[in-house]
């Protein structure tokens, strides 16, 4: 065998030889670390949230968040959570928090309302007492009468029209403001049931939410000095009717305390009512178009002298003070006088009449 001489290579190509391991070495080492780089994040989404980056959040303050802290939460996720959500600045702030109360065992699951960069040390104390308890609101406007009320709460709880029903009639609910009939019915609820806006636990049953309704009024009433109208012997119960006559013939804020008067002075002189509203309620509508002073009803005043065996509708607040303290007047009539809702007011028939007259000029009345 014999050997042929290798030919000497020229510098350029030893030169471009040891470019090219040179390069091969510097890729080598980008893979590495590159490799490294990803390693490390892939481990670190397989341990979760536990070992995560402090680097302080940028968000504007007080903004509302709602946050889920889901069961089995250690105190690092959930530091991780609120800072991921701008509820706190940093996990390491609420960590530390946490740690200065010895509060790691004692934080709760649940839904929260937080708002953006809260105070650490108020963080834990919201989760050491634990999520507020779910509610709703209901708003029960003046004048509805007993049937509405329960539609409305109906409408706006988790609860059924019969389960009010039942938990009334069923004597669930109780009121210190008459003394209910054996078997009593949803009539004699009427006016019962405090009219306002309430907040209820999600928790809360047909009774509980009744009862609390009822319990309002209560206070409400008890509230008010009924005094001089006890002193011309009426009960504070009767002055609830009043009230409820008020409340659903008074738009004008300025006007009960004259319908006041006028019931008032009818009262005193044993003159009937003749109030709309009663014949209304009487029929069970409220459809001025079907209105018939001849319905025989003991709600009908314009058929029965006194007042009508119970409220015709739910009173609010001013309208009781209204039937406690009416106005000192002369009047003994009134009729709606504006489209606003106004009325005008009359001593003797005579001007009534001509009230009337002047309302059909104005085509306030038909």
């Amino acid at each position: 065998m014999s050997f042929e001489p290798v030919p000497e290579q020229s510098p350029w190509t030893r030169l471009g030889r040891t470019a090219a391991i040179v390069g091969m070495v510097i890729l080598a080492g980008f893979l590495v670390v590159g490799g490294a780089s990803y390693l490390g994040r892939a481990v670190g989404n397989a341990l979760g949230p536990g070992e995560v980056s402090d680097a302080p959040v940028d968000v504007e303050p007080g903004l509302p968040v709602t946050v889920e802290i889901p069961p089995g939460s250690s105190g690092q996720d959930i530091g991780a959570i609120l800072a991921a959500n701008g509820v706190v600045r940093s996990a390491l702030e609420f960590g530390v928090a946490v740690r200065n109360v010895d509060a790691a065992q004692s934080l709760k699951a649940g839904t929260y309302a937080f708002l953006t960069l809260m105070e650490p040390a108020e963080v834990v104390a919201m989760l050491v007492s634990g999520p507020a308890p779910s509610v709703f609101r209901v708003t029960v406007v003046e004048g509805l009468r007993i049937e509405e009320i329960l539609v409305a709460l109906a409408e706006k709880t988790p609860h059924e029209y019969q389960d009010f029903v039942d938990a009334l009639v069923g004597e669930e609910v109780t009121t210190s403001l008459r003394q209910m009939p054996q078997n009593p019915t949803l009539t004699d609820w009427e006016g019962l049931l405090f009219p306002d806006t309430y907040e209820f636990s999600a928790s809360a049953d047909a009774e509980d939410i009744l009862q609390r309704m009822a319990t309002t009024m209560e206070q409400r009433v008890d509230s008010i000095d009924w005094s001089a109208w006890e002193e011309l012997g009426y009960t504070k119960y009767q002055g609830m009717v009043v009230a409820s006559l008020i409340e659903s013939e008074v738009k004008v804020e300025e006007e009960r305390v004259l319908v006041s008067s006028v019931i008032n002075n009818r009262l005193a002189d044993g003159i009937r009512l003749e109030i709309d509203a009663t014949v209304l309620y009487a029929m069970r509508t409220r459809d001025v178009a079907e209105f018939n002073r001849e319905f025989d009803s003991p709600y009908n005043t314009y058929l029965i002298e006194g007042l009508p065996p119970t409220p015709i509708s739910a009173p609010g607040r001013a309208s009781l003070e209204a039937a406690a303290a009416p106005a000192d007047t002369p009047f003994y009539f009134y009729v709606l006088a504006d489209l606003e809702g106004g009325h005008a007011f009359a001593e003797t028939f005579e001007e009534h009449q001509a009230n009337i007259a002047q309302a059909r000029e104005d085509g306030v009345l038909p």
